[in-house]
């Protein structure tokens, strides 16, 4: 039985045969069916994340790193680590009640009190380059007693709920069994 992460695709059993006449060509065929059903998946589960939590598709593309299959391990996966995102990062915009992050198709947009990214007297503000575009926050009425704004949202935590982890589960149930009987067919000369 093959597993691709979590999803259970027992229903490859039927290439058993055919995979027993390649021989030591197997986990190659094999290989070769998982990291582009693992690809055309990263391509799906970065689309949907970046819907889902709001961040741009290239931040997500830094985020979620990549183990493709290799002939002695037979394992396609996608993994990402890190805490919580910094408002830096989603598109943002300041009024004069705070800054306006837009946090993905769950949450929507939300209002961050008291915060900023800009400097100046409205409506003339100007972007502050010291702070490299974080979102900040006053802890105390001194003028540098500053904190970043973080935004609640934790890309390890988002990646196996929700849309992404559907978007995944479909593509691997989907492509994964015509991939590999192409490889086969392909490999076999049919």
């Amino acid at each position: 039985m093959f597993r691709v992460g979590d999803v259970d695709v027992s229903e490859l059993n039927q290439f058993g045969n055919m995979l027993g006449a390649l021989g030591k060509n197997a986990p190659k065929v094999i290989t070769r069916a998982l990291n582009r059903t693992g690809d055309m998946g990263k391509t799906h589960v970065v689309r949907a994340l970046a819907k889902q939590t709001g961040l741009p598709q290239k931040t997500i593309r830094k985020a979620v790193k990549v183990k493709r299959a290799s002939w002695q391990d037979l394992e396609y996966s996608l993994t990402s680590s890190g805490g919580d995102v910094a408002l830096k990062f989603f598109k943002k915009r300041e009024t004069p009640d705070g800054v306006v992050a837009h946090l993905g198709t769950a949450r929507g947009k939300v209002l961050f009190d008291r915060t900023f990214f800009r400097g100046g007297a409205f409506p003339r503000r100007v972007n502050l380059s010291a702070f490299g575009g974080h979102v900040l926050d006053r802890v105390s009425e001194y003028r540098f007693d500053l904190k970043v704004v973080k935004s609640g949202v934790f890309i390890p935590i988002e990646m196996v709920e929700g849309e992404t982890a559907d978007a995944f589960e479909a593509v691997v149930a989907d492509v994964l069994p015509r991939r590999l009987d192409h490889e086969i067919s392909r490999s076999l000369g049919i």
